[in-house]
C-alpha cells in the first residue's frame, strides 16, 4: 500500500495499491464512530471510486487496533435528535446513505477491533469480511432504547439467518471473532498483524479478474437475493449475455489458449 494515505477529510483516509483502494475510518480517539463528516466523506469517496476505472476492489478498515467502528457518534446523534423533527431525520437518513449499498465494485471489510451498531452495519454492507482475532461484534441499540436503523435488522438476518439475528439483536450481546466466523458473519479470522495483508491479498486476487465480469457477478448475486429462483435465473442469463458481448470475454479464452496472463480492457 502507498505509504502516504491521503486524508479525504479528518475522518477518512484513502490509500492506493495498484487496482485496490484502501479506505480507513480515521477517528481512533472516538473508536472510529461515524459522525456527519465521516458519513459524507465516505459517501463522496465511494462515488469517486465507483467512477475511477483504475479501482477494481476496495478494502474498508478502521484506524488503530481498538476498533473498526463503534457505530454512530451518540453525542452528535443525541444533539441532532433534539434539534431535528422526526420526519426530517428519516428523510436525512435516507438521503445520506453510506454509499456502500449501491457500490458496484467488490468491497472487503477488514474488521480490526470493535464493531458496534452502525459498525456491524458497515461490515454487513461489505461483500465479505475478514476479522482480527481481537475483533468483536455487537448490536447494542436495544440497550439504549433504539433499534438498528441502517439496515442491520434486514441484512443481518439475510447473512446469518433469522433466529441468530434475533438473538444477537434482542440480547445486545457481544459476539467474538471466532463465533462470527462460525455463524457466517465473517469469512476468515486472522492475527492482527495479518489482517490487512490477507484482506489486500483477497482484493488483489479479485482485481486480477475481468473487471466487468466481477461487477456483473456481484450484481447477479446481490439483486438475485430479493428474487424468486426463477426470476434470479433469468437475471443470471441476462447478465451472462451482457458478459458475452464484452471484449474481455474474448480476451479470457484467448489468453488461456495462448498460455499467457489476460490483458483486461474493462469493456
Amino acid at each position: 500500500v502507498q505509504t502516504c494515505a491521503l486524508p479525504i477529510s479528518d475522518t477518512l483516509t484513502l490509500a492506493r495499491d495498484a487496482h485496490v483502494a484502501v479506505l480507513t475510518l480515521n477517528r481512533p480517539e472516538s473508536l472510529n464512530a461515524i459522525n456527519l463528516e465521516m458519513r459524507g466523506a465516505l459517501y463522496q469517496t465511494l462515488d469517486a471510486l465507483r467512477h475511477d476505472s483504475q479501482v477494481r476492489a476496495v478494502v474498508l478498515t478502521g484506524q488503530g487496533e481498538r476498533a473498526f467502528c463503534a457505530g454512530m457518534d451518540l453525542r452528535e446523534f443525541s444533539r441532532l435528535l433534539a434539534e431535528t423533527p422526526l420526519t426530517e431525520m428519516r428523510r436525512f437518513r435516507w438521503e445520506q446513505g453510506e454509499g456502500l449499498a449501491q457500490f458496484d465494485k467488490p468491497v472487503i471489510g477488514a474488521i480490526n477491533g470493535l464493531a458496534i451498531g452502525g459498525g456491524v452495519e458497515l461490515a454487513l454492507l461489505c461483500d465479505f469480511c475478514l476479522a482480527s482475532e481481537s475483533a468483536s461484534f455487537a448490536f447494542a441499540e436495544v440497550s439504549r432504547g433504539l433499534i438498528p436503523g441502517n439496515g442491520g435488522t434486514q441484512r443481518l438476518a439475510r447473512r446469518i439467518g433469522q433466529a441468530r439475528a434475533l438473538e444477537m439483536i434482542m440480547t445486545a450481546r457481544t459476539v467474538s471473532a471466532t463465533e462470527a466466523l462460525s455463524m457466517g458473519l465473517v469469512q476468515q479470522v486472522c492475527s492482527p498483524e495479518r489482517l490487512l495483508p490477507e484482506a489486500l491479498a483477497a482484493a488483489h486476487r479479485i482485481a486480477s479478474q475481468a473487471p466487468v465480469a466481477v461487477r456483473l457477478a456481484k450484481q447477479a448475486v446481490m439483486r438475485g437475493a430479493d428474487l424468486t429462483l426463477t426470476e434470479g435465473l433469468q437475471l443470471e442469463r441476462d447478465l451472462a449475455t451482457v458478459a458475452y458481448t464484452t471484449l474481455d470475454a474474448q480476451e479470457g479464452p484467448l489468453a488461456f489458449v495462448e498460455k499467457r496472463p489476460p490483458r483486461w480492457q474493462d469493456r
